[in-house]
């Protein structure tokens, strides 16, 4: 009665009537998903039909399955696919393949044969190409620890870049999101390999793990969402895909990838399946043929990217088909362990459709689990011939195929295989056939079970409004998964779509590649280069989009700007081959940039009709410029766009109460479209009245209050007109102040714009005096095109006037740092106050200490906001002075002012590092995603067994002192860039990569690609090194290797002056601060989980849970010596236990042997009291009944008589031989 009242009440809560029974089912038996999804679904009402046909699933029709009720959540969309299949490296060729017919089953290549000899067995299989390379320095591996890792790993990595490229989401847009990942995995064969031919490593662990291989992709990638390897037998790949779809309808994950990898490394792996009888003799799957033989081994992987259909549409995705639905199931109790259970099967398909809320005359198609066995395939038709094929008329049968006869099983990936067949097959309305069909199997009577084998290819049969399909895949030990796939209806176009406008063919456009070095940009050119050939008819516009928006930006950059199809196509080829061409931008980014410094210029930088063109072409611009002209108006008579346009009544630049207004006007305007293009200021800093400019962009002053003080500023200095000038002389500022002492005070510096650049300011004929001594030391001096003297005495007379004017001002503190050139640091802009604007024009400017402090800061790029670069040459020396490595960039040009050369300045910014948001550029366009190449990953052999560039010896002798030599002897001057350059190389070898370059020394050690072992590693080598003893922590402390090698040097210097090596204490830095975790997802479901059974073997006798209990409540320590009864390799190098003092025997406890003896593997013993040593590894038994302890009086122990053991690896001893003690 408890059990009923509960089943009847969770039947109520799920909307299950009790009474009914369906086909396949008991009265209490609910499908997972539909049990758990029900109580989200009374807080959705999204179906498939709202979000994709238009049409609403009625909750009251009735039919058959009586599906109908349990339809509970969207359907999850497939919007990304990567493969590596026989005969198929991408979803294009394996379609292309598919669609073809062709057969990928081949003959071993000589490369994948035992190198031991084999006998007959079958050996042809569907084959991948170069298993043994990857790409390690694309994810950042060391070459030792990428030789060390499962081919397999290596391999899903690879694909899951590949897929969200596919799917056109940037890898960092998941960083830190609940993104999930399932991967089904069943084979070990590497790590059988690396057993047999080597030792094992500090990388063996990890790379050979199987549940790493999921692991690895959410810790490359950064997901926190779900990371499970799935082991179902045959069936895993989809099992994985189905546990991914139930994780994203519970909320588990946003996103998910999923999918499966086969490879079959070992030989012998093939014979011990051959041996069973389940291989074809001939190499061949005849899938419900009458030669159904067995199959043919296949190996490859695949995965996909799941979303919800809502999401999916909502991101703009291109859906390639939805999950409807699916199920789960096993055989229990069938025949055998591995013998199909026909009534299981049906179960599972009952189920998949009932979830999916589809009905049997519904299905257009089945991708067989179909391996060609003789006992598999008639009980799997059976199955699909009960549920599915009875619901057709004779006249329809239903149109089933495999995919396992174009490219073998693939195991462990095989439902991945199949599921991506059935997608692809959906997105192109096309039924590719099935191989290897010619007169059914006897055992299977296709007529009567409604069914026919797909063997030509056919359009998809549109049983269902979107068709919809299955796929099968079932496992050795009985576990079955069935999944529901559909088309997508086509969406209409929204009202935005049509009001888009195409860019026409004269627009410039950015097509943004990049890669993780040259020889990678170069392949990405050729392959783009390549479907422009076999693709004509692409838009420009889409292939721009797509390459901006849709790919991972990395750090060697190049952004073509061109108009045309043919533009591109021969810059491509330009760029393959490594020339240069018009409209080239390259770079490369900086890693750990927190954005741009806006540098804003004095005057200088204007010219007639600047920025015009960007009035009708830049509504950001322009409304910006609008609200600059509102903000000047009371304070100016002439009308700012009519400057702008060089309209006949407006006045002309020349007078300073025009341009430097105008100038703001501009500088604040361009800012505002940086800024609308996702390019935000991590500093600002102004030269002279730029610094209004600047403290506008920073938030410091409104722009009602920049304007009032750049309008009234420049108004006052009227009144000095004709008194003064200014010159710019290519010196430093302590020769320039030399030079002025000769002039008593009618000179000054007025700015310091770098090393070799300062102005200065004063009376007229006195700068004519300075021009020509300037000339007479062919020194080559400039005047300033103006006639007042900023930033000296002169300035006094107007102060105030200026106090009076500018004294209804409001500064306040911004968020964004303001390095101020008066005072020629970081201030708080609160201070930007009258007198502060008085006197940055009466004093000099001190940009250079501005920019050092800056750089001091950690700012390393630098754009020129302005409409013509003026100080790009001050800040790149100022930058070169002091050793930084910064980028200069400039905003518009002198008579290039429009559209095109403020994209190309985009371009420029990205292609150093910055982060630019490029959906902007493409706004009204029309532009769409497309389909485009993925990555060229450039890949290399990495194996076990074989040396690798990553692995050197670090004990030799002679380098410890010839380092420490070099340094002693070369100047003090020289050695941090000595020693810097040895760290650098020892990460370039523990890496396997080339040298860093000294740029790249103030890069933290995880930039640079050292994980925490090989932190260690390096933290050995500089031991070895430098003779010093280094703290495990040593790069936590000191994590970049400019901040090591000053370390190292005072380590070096303590130990120089005491004769030794100097301890250091172990000091590491306190993790980071853990980010937020993601908001927790809605519970889905209110019902507690009750735990109603348990079972337990633990250490300490624990033989149950209440043992469990009463050993943990009572204290007890279970942990005790290495039982003796275990035959592990004991003197192996993982061998680190140390027996206890009273471990004097080596015979096992448990009953001999019946030749009286046992064998013994011996742990590395030393001398303990009342025992005697023994020396390694020795293979010795001793015969159960003359056990004899050592004595200890005389210098031989004496041991029972010793019998030779017969086991491998081990040595003879003649018998009663002593040990010595």
């Amino acid at each position: 009665m408890v059990f009923q009242a509960v089943r009847t009440r969770s039947e109520m809560i799920r909307g299950i009537d009790s009474g009914r029974v369906l086909p396949g089912f008991d009265s209490g038996c609910v499908p997972l998903a539909a049990a758990g999804r029900c109580p989200r679904q009374a807080r959705s009402s999204l179906s498939y039909g709202d979000l994709v046909a238009g049409t609403v699933l009625s909750n009251n029709s009735t039919n058959s399955m009586d599906t109908r009720e349990l339809v509970q959540g969207e359907p999850v969309a497939v919007v990304g696919i990567a493969c590596r299949f026989p005969g198929a490296d991408t979803p294009e060729e394996f379609w292309r393949l598919l669609r073809a017919g062709k057969d990928a089953v081949t003959e071993a290549p000589e490369d994948r044969r035992s190198a031991e000899g084999e006998d007959d067995r079958p050996r042809r299989a569907g084959y991948l190409r170069e298993v043994d390379r990857f790409d390690a320095a694309f994810f950042g591996i060391p070459a030792a620890e990428a030789a060390a890792m499962d081919p397999q790993q290596r391999l899903t990595l690879e694909l899951a870049w590949e897929t969200l490229e596919h799917a056109g989401t940037p890898a960092t847009r998941l960083k830190d999101t609940r993104t999930g990942v399932f991967l089904g995995a069943i084979a070990d064969d590497y790590a059988t390999l690396t057993r047999r031919r080597q030792e094992p490593g500090a990388y063996t662990l990890t790379g050979l793990q199987r549940s790493i291989i999921a692991n690895r992709i959410s810790y490359w990638f950064g997901l926190h969402g779900p990371s499970i390897a799935v082991d179902t037998g045959q069936s895993s790949a989809l099992v994985a895909v189905h546990l991914a779809c139930e994780s994203l309808w519970r909320g588990a994950c946003e996103i998910a990838l999923a999918g499966g990898v086969n490879l079959n490394l070992l030989p012998d792996t093939t014979g011990t399946i051959a041996r069973t009888g389940a291989l074809s003799p001939d190499g061949r799957c005849y899938t419900f043929d009458a030669r159904a033989n067995g199959y043919a081994r296949g190996e490859g992987a695949g995965l996909v990217l799941l979303k919800p259909l809502s999401r999916a549409l909502a991101d703009g995705d291109t859906v390639y088909a939805v999950i409807r639905g699916g199920a789960v199931n096993n055989d229990g109790g069938g025949d055998s362990l591995t013998t199909p259970n026909r009534s299981a099967q049906e179960a599972v398909l009952r189920l998949a459709y009932a979830h999916a809320g589809v009905e049997p005359a519904e299905v257009g198609y089945v991708e067989l689990h179909g391996t060609g066995t003789p006992t598999g395939d008639p009980i799997e038709a059976a199955a699909l011939g009960t549920v599915l094929g009875a619901a057709r008329p004779a006249a329809a049968p239903l149109p089933v195929g495999s995919v396992k006869t174009n490219i073998g099983h693939l195991e462990g990936a095989a439902g991945i295989a199949g599921l991506i067949k059935v997608v692809l097959a959906l997105h192109h309305r096309e039924l590719p056939p099935s191989l290897n069909h010619e007169s059914p199997n006897p055992r299977i009577p296709l007529d009567r079970l409604g069914l026919r084998v797909n063997t030509e290819l056919n359009p998809l049969p549109r049983t269902g409004t979107p068709p919809v399909a299955g796929v099968s895949s079932f496992g050795i030990g009985g576990t079955n998964c069935h999944l529901v796939l559909s088309a997508v209806a086509p969406v209409a176009p929204t009202t935005a779509d049509l009001a888009v406008e195409d860019p026409g063919p004269a627009a410039l456009l950015p097509w943004v590649l990049s890669g993780r070095g040259e020889p990678a940009l170069r392949a990405q050119a050729r392959r783009l280069a390549d479907l422009l050939a076999e693709q004509p008819d692409l838009r420009p516009a889409d292939v721009a989009l797509t390459l901006a928006t849709a790919r991972t930006h990395l750090e060697q950059r190049a952004v073509l700007l061109g108009s045309s199809t043919e533009q591109f196509r021969s810059a491509l080829t330009a760029l393959a081959a490594g020339d240069t061409f018009t409209g080239l931008v390259t770079g490369t980014a900086a890693t750990g940039t927190d954005g741009p410094v806006f540098v804003f210029p004095g005057q200088g930088s204007q010219w007639v009709g600047m920025a015009a063109e960007l009035l009708d072409t830049a509504p950001v611009f322009r409304q910006q410029i609008d609200d600059c002209a509102e903000a000047l108006a009371p304070y100016v008579d002439w009308s700012l766009t009519g400057v702008l346009r060089n309209e006949p009544d407006a006045p002309p630049l020349d007078r300073v109460d025009v341009v430097q207004p105008v100038l703001f006007a501009v500088m604040v305007s361009l800012a505002a479209l940086w800024r609308s293009h996702g390019v935000r200021p991590s500093a600002v800093i102004g030269h002279s009245q730029g610094e209004i400019a600047a403290a506008c962009v920073a938030g410091a002053l409104s722009l009602d209050d920049a304007a009032r003080v750049v309008a009234l500023r420049s108004h006052a200095l009227i009144a000095l007109s004709g008194q003064g000038g200014m010159t710019a002389v290519p010196l430093p500022a302590d020769d320039v102040a030399e030079r002025l002492r000769r002039f008593g005070g009618r000179l000054s510096i007025a700015a310091v714009n770098g090393p070799r650049s300062t102005v200065v300011a004063g009376e007229p004929d006195a700068l004519d005096q300075l021009l020509a001594d300037c000339q007479a030391d062919d020194v080559r001096a400039k005047r300033i095109a103006v006639d007042y003297a900023s930033h000296s005495p002169q300035v006094e007379a107007i102060e105030h006037r200026l106090a009076e004017l500018l004294a209804p001002i409001t500064a306040r503190t911004t968020d964004i740092p303001f390095y101020s050139t008066l005072t020629g640091r970081l201030m708080d802009t609160a201070g930007l106050d009258a007198g502060y604007w008085y006197q940055g024009l009466r004093h000099a400017v001190r940009f250079q200490d501005a920019l050092q402090a800056a750089f001091d800061d950690g700012h390393h790029t630098v754009i020129e906001v302005s409409p013509h670069p003026v100080l790009t040459m001050g800040v790149q020396e100022s930058a070169e002075a002091v050793g930084a490595d910064v980028r200069v960039l400039g905003t518009l040009r002198r008579d290039e002012g429009g559209h095109d050369r403020f994209l190309t300045a985009l371009a420029e910014a990205h292609a150093h590092g910055t982060a630019v948001d490029w959906h902007t550029v493409f706004a009204g366009t029309g532009a769409r995603r497309t389909s485009l190449p993925t990555y060229p990953f450039q890949r290399q052999r990495y194996w076990l067994g074989e040396s690798t560039t990553g692995t050197v010896d670090t004990d030799e002798p002679a380098t410890v002192p010839a380092l420490v030599r070099q340094l002693a002897e070369a100047p003090e001057a020289e050695r941090e860039e000595l020693l810097r350059a040895a760290i650098l190389g020892q990460i370039a070898t523990i890496r396997g990569t080339d040298v860093p370059d000294q740029q790249s020394a103030r890069t933290t050690f995880k930039e640079l690609g050292l994980d925490s072992l090989g932190a260690m590693d390096l933290r050995s080598r500089l031991m070895a090194l430098t003779g010093l003893r280094l703290p495990a922590g040593l790069l936590f402390d000191h994590p970049t290797p400019t901040a090591l090698s000053r370390h190292l040097l005072r380590l070096l210097a303590a130990a120089a002056a005491d004769g030794g090596g100097t301890p250091v204490k172990d000091r590491r830095t306190a993790p980071e601060t853990a980010p937020a975790a993601s908001e927790a997802p809605d519970a889905l479901d209110d019902e507690r989980i009750a735990i109603v059974g348990m079972a337990c073997r633990f250490p300490g006798g624990v033989h149950s849970p209440e043992d469990l209990w009463q050993l943990v409540a009572n204290g007890v320590d279970a942990i005790t010596d290495f039982p003796t009864d275990r035959a592990w390799e004991q003197n192996g190098p993982e061998a680190d236990y140390a027996p206890g003092a009273d471990s004097c025997w080596t015979r096992p406890s448990s009953t001999p042997s019946s030749s009286g003896s046992r064998r013994v593997r011996h742990w590395r013993w030393t001398r303990s009291s009342g025992c005697c040593w023994r020396p390694p590894g020795r293979c010795w038994s001793v015969p159960a009944s003359t056990r004899t302890p050592c004595t200890a009086a005389g210098p031989v122990c004496s041991w029972a008589p010793w019998r030779r053991s017969t086991g491998p690896g081990c040595t003879s001893r003649p018998e009663s031989s002593p040990v010595m003690c």
